[in-house]
């Protein structure tokens, strides 16, 4: 009896997989297993093509040379070259290796501004005035030029009177750059006249630091972003644009020491945001700080 019944256990196993008295697979016909199939493949083609018509919709919202929807930006934010490691600039006069790769990045970093390279891809502006290029109605005005921006405007820290950028003599100089706001037209309209003033980055010490920092020059004079880069189109539409550089360079810094420094921006904001504020929550937005310390033993 008991062989009986492992038998008939075993063979109600086997039917629970594959009946062959009524042909059922896992409990269903073949007919049942086909009309679920076919609802399956109906209802995820119909779900594929609701996502494929509202991605279609979406994109013809868009447009390939500027962002629809853009948030107004009251302060953009700024960036430093050489970056280093956690915005720390430390190396040693005496170790040339210490420094060699600031000088790299540098020069790398630098290669796209040379005159020559200007002058083939880039307009010579006049200067202090925006230059505006918007598109005539429907039809548009691309691809947009853009204004030379030289190497040799940086002077002492261009790289091509002194190839260390000062890192050998203890003097390192610094490239601030803003980040790319597309239609961001800077400056701050001077009162009782119609001019713009140009926005311009100054840099210091921490309070801690003030007695440590020395003299700070500045290039272009007065630290100062040109009004003929902006606004900005976009990538896309602005294929060879240059962005402007302030040269910062700390001609008498105290050795072995750690020194604090910060760089804002100035004089940013146009008639219709007249207030300047820097955000406490992003220490980025229009400033900048970093630690440079030049050790000589």
């Amino acid at each position: 009896m008991a062989i009986e019944d492992e038998k008939k256990e075993a063979g109600g196993w086997k039917d629970c997989f594959w009946n062959p008295r009524t042909h059922e697979l896992l409990g269903r016909t073949a007919s049942s297993w086909g009309l679920i199939l076919l609802f399956y493949l109906v209802f995820y083609t119909f779900l594929a093509g609701m996502f494929c018509l509202t991605m279609y919709v979406m994109l013809l919202t868009l447009d390939d040379y500027k962002p629809t929807w853009q948030d107004r930006l009251s302060t953009p934010g700024m960036m430093i070259r050489p970056k280093g490691e956690a915005l720390e600039i430390v190396y040693n006069i005496k170790e040339t290796e210490s420094w060699d790769s600031y000088i790299q990045a540098l020069d790398n970093f630098l290669a796209p501004y040379n005159n020559s390279q200007q002058a083939m891809n880039n307009d010579d502006c006049p200067p202090d005035t925006y230059f505006i290029q918007e598109d005539s109605g429907d039809v548009r005005n691309n691809p947009k030029r853009s204004c030379q921006f030289n190497r040799t405007i940086l002077e002492d820290c261009s790289g091509l009177t002194d190839r260390t950028y000062g890192y050998e003599a203890g003097k390192p100089c610094v490239l601030i750059k803003l980040n790319r706001v597309i239609g961001m037209r800077p400056g701050k309209k001077i009162i009782g006249s119609q001019d713009i003033q140009a926005p311009y980055v100054t840099c210091g010490a921490k309070k801690e630091d003030s007695d440590t920092i020395g003299e700070i020059a500045f290039f272009p004079p007065n630290g100062t972003f040109n009004l003929m880069y902006y606004p900005y189109y976009g990538k896309r539409a602005q294929v060879n644009y240059s962005q402007p550089l302030v040269a910062v360079k700390f001609t008498n810094i105290t050795f072995n020491m750690d020194i604090n420094v910060e760089c804002k921006i100035n004089a940013l904001n146009s008639e219709s945001d007249p207030e300047q504020k820097f955000s406490e929550r992003d220490k980025f937005a229009g400033r900048v700080s970093f630690k440079l310390r030049i050790n000589k033993m």
